[in-house]
């Protein structure tokens, strides 16, 4: 089962890139390098229930552990960049596409990981 999820977050994360992929926007190919290496570290973080996903389509820590707070960071600005990206290219808001962004990450999570309501409550899938 976990490797079944790992592949379809690393299916959405690429998706992500597809409509960039058309643009003239020549920071797509690094960015998405960037966060398939963090992926694996990402992943555990949320397997040991530290970090989740907010209502924005970013990952936040969950409670006091701030373990790895480097790569959340790293990946929350690598995220900002491409919602930005998505939408100046399809007329939008960076904001609208991280909330759309996070009921697709929503749809996909596993059991057990954090994810965060559109009211802002934390709950377990």
């Amino acid at each position: 089962m976990h490797r079944k999820h790992m592949l379809a977050t690393i299916v959405i994360v690429f998706a992500m890139f597809s409509i960039l992929a058309t643009s003239a926007w020549g920071g797509a190919k690094e960015i998405k390098a960037r966060m398939a290496e963090r992926l694996p570290v990402i992943m555990e973080l949320k397997q040991k229930g530290l970090v989740g996903e907010n209502n924005l389509g970013l990952l936040e820590f969950v409670g006091a552990a701030r373990e790895k707070a480097d790569v959340i960071e790293a990946e929350n600005k690598d995220r900002k960049v491409v919602y930005k990206a998505i939408a100046k290219k399809t007329d939008t808001t960076p904001e609208i596409v991280g909330q759309r962004r996070a009921k697709q990450i929503a749809a996909n999570a596993k059991s057990g990981e954090w994810l965060q309501d559109e009211t802002g409550q934390w709950k377990k899938k």
